[in-house]
């Protein structure tokens, strides 16, 4: 198993027509974008490629792009944005078939911050300030970004007992806010689980939100398609698990145990971690540059 570290975006921009690109870690950090990330969008751009933001952002896709342009991310920097959070709330409000949801309930226990709790407007639930009065569980992130998994310990044992539900609209573990790690939904989704809980993903490393990514690229054929991100669990597994080309962004989440002092892809690094993590990138950059 190879890996090929390339030096920029330039090195593979011939080989693509469609980018499916990760925005924690890749286009931003939480704070304001990347100037050499949003340079090299607008490279790609210019050279008739087009770019979907796919994001395990646990809010509707209107949302992330506000998120965006107040981060620096201008509407015409890309062409679509397709979330974990959109996903989540189509199927919530019933506009895809999914078995999983007849007769989930209406009475929803939101865990979240209170400033995502638009992912609410517009469906037919009824949000209940305690666990043992709800039918399932919308799990956002967590209540502030300080709280550890031990915080939610007796919350999840008690709903789990009872059965209820989670709806987890984003699959990430941790994210890094401005240097710092915090909890997301996606660990309260996992140890959910591991507590007996019955949890229906939506996000990355699951394939519809790819296909859904993809249907918004166009016309484009999925040999000439590459997902860019930084987590091997999401992007680079998913990438994987949809038949996609894909780049590692190796100065993101993982960028402790891939890159060297100087912040440079380690290629044996990088190739030992695919190894464990069972999926290989097609491709591995530092960071996300022309």
């Amino acid at each position: 198993m190879t890996v090929t570290v390339i030096p920029g975006l330039s090195a593979i921009a011939g080989r693509y027509d469609g980018f499916l690109l990760d925005l924690w870690g890749v286009l931003y950090d939480g704070g304001t974008v990347f100037p050499h990330a949003l340079a090299a969008m607008r490279r790609l751009r210019e050279g008739g490629a087009r770019l979907v933001v796919l994001s395990n952002g646990p809010r509707r896709a209107t949302a992330v792009a506000r998120r965006m342009a107040d981060a620096g991310i201008p509407a015409d920097a890309y062409d679509g944005i397709m979330s974990s959070g959109e996903e989540a709330w189509r199927s919530l409000a019933g506009e895809r078939p999914d078995p999983w949801y007849v007769g989930i309930g209406r009475r929803c226990f939101y865990i979240g911050t209170d400033g995502d709790r638009d992912m609410l407007a517009g469906l037919d639930v009824e949000a209940v300030p305690e666990i043992g009065d709800a039918h399932f569980i919308l799990a956002i992130g967590p209540y502030g970004g300080h709280d550890t998994l031990a915080d939610y310990e007796a919350l999840l044992a008690a709903a789990a007992a009872r059965g209820v539900k989670m709806v987890c609209a984003n699959p990430d573990l941790v994210v890094h806010r401005l240097g710092r790690e915090e909890l997301c939904a996606g660990a309260l989704a996992q140890r959910y689980e591991a507590l007996g809980g019955d949890v229906r993903w939506h996000g990355k490393p699951h394939r519809s939100l790819y296909e859904s990514a993809v249907a918004l690229l166009g016309p484009v054929a999925r040999e000439r398609i590459v997902v860019v991100g930084d987590s091997f669990r999401t992007d680079i597994r998913g990438a994987v698990g949809a038949g996609l080309d894909s780049l590692l962004v190796a100065a993101g989440i993982h960028r402790d145990d891939l890159c060297d002092a100087g912040g440079r892809p380690d290629t044996a690094r990088i190739e030992r971690y695919a190894a464990e993590a069972g999926a290989v990138p097609t491709w591995a950059c530092g960071r996300f540059e022309w």
